[in-house]
């Protein structure tokens, strides 16, 4: 039997779970970013951020089971998590700077040059060249070796949910587990399809936008997002 204050629980599981995840930027701009300079399908997308933001949501609610299968007061497990939060932000941030500084590589390794092409006639011409372009069956194959899916995953689930602890706690301690799995699946369900639903509306507007010439920067943009991202869940709690 479920008692009315945990189904009042539930209730703010789902609107905490809304609004912990709008205002976090962590937990969609990254895949949006990637999803652009990638060219990620919509579905390969949103099957990486529910993955993702699955395990994000169950690592909280496995550490809140092992709190108090060991006793852990509530202060203790919402130290952790806080823990937690930050290591993750510093991961996002570190992924992000990497990632951009390998773009930025990338993007003027891969500059448009010219060569001249001299024919029997004597004709001469200039001819656009771009390696990128010459050996797109290299960059397929690497393309499908990609590990980013699994990094963003691995910070994803290393990243806590620190609502949830405190609104396991109650149905936890009067020993309802039906009470304990409604209050963490309510959380769950909205913070996943917060997730999905901004991903998917992003990554449809950001379909017609054109990038121009700014399309070789496109993972350097891509990781300065995630990196801006990171900044402002450490700095500007987020």
């Amino acid at each position: 039997m479920i008692s009315n204050e945990i189904w009042i629980l539930a209730g703010t599981a789902v609107f905490l779970g809304f609004f912990h995840t709008l205002i976090g930027p962590d937990h969609y701009l990254p895949f949006i970013a990637m999803a652009k300079a990638r060219s990620w399908p919509l579905r390969k997308t949103l099957a990486i951020a529910f993955f993702s933001g699955l395990g994000h949501v169950l690592s909280s609610v496995l550490l809140g089971f092992l709190g108090l299968a060991l006793g852990i007061a509530v202060g203790r497990l919402q130290a952790a998590e806080s823990w937690r939060g930050n290591a993750a932000a510093w991961l996002f941030i570190g992924f992000g700077f990497a990632y951009l500084i390998w773009g930025l590589h990338r993007a003027f390794k891969n500059k448009p040059h010219y060569h001249a092409h001299a024919h029997a006639d004597g004709a001469v011409h200039d001819h656009l060249h771009q390696h990128e372009c010459d050996h797109v069956h290299v960059h397929e194959r690497r393309e499908k070796a990609n590990i980013t899916p699994w990094i963003l995953f691995t910070i994803f689930v290393f990243g806590p949910c620190e609502p949830l602890i405190p609104l396991v706690m109650y149905p936890a301690a009067k020993h309802s587990i039906p009470g304990v799995v409604l209050v963490a699946s309510a959380f769950a369900i909205s913070t996943i399809a917060t997730m999905l639903t901004i991903i998917a509306l992003s990554t449809w507007g950001l379909s017609f936008v054109r990038l121009g010439r700014l399309e070789r920067y496109a993972h350097a943009l891509a990781g300065g997002a995630i990196f801006l991202s990171g900044l402002a869940v450490q700095f500007l709690g987020l």
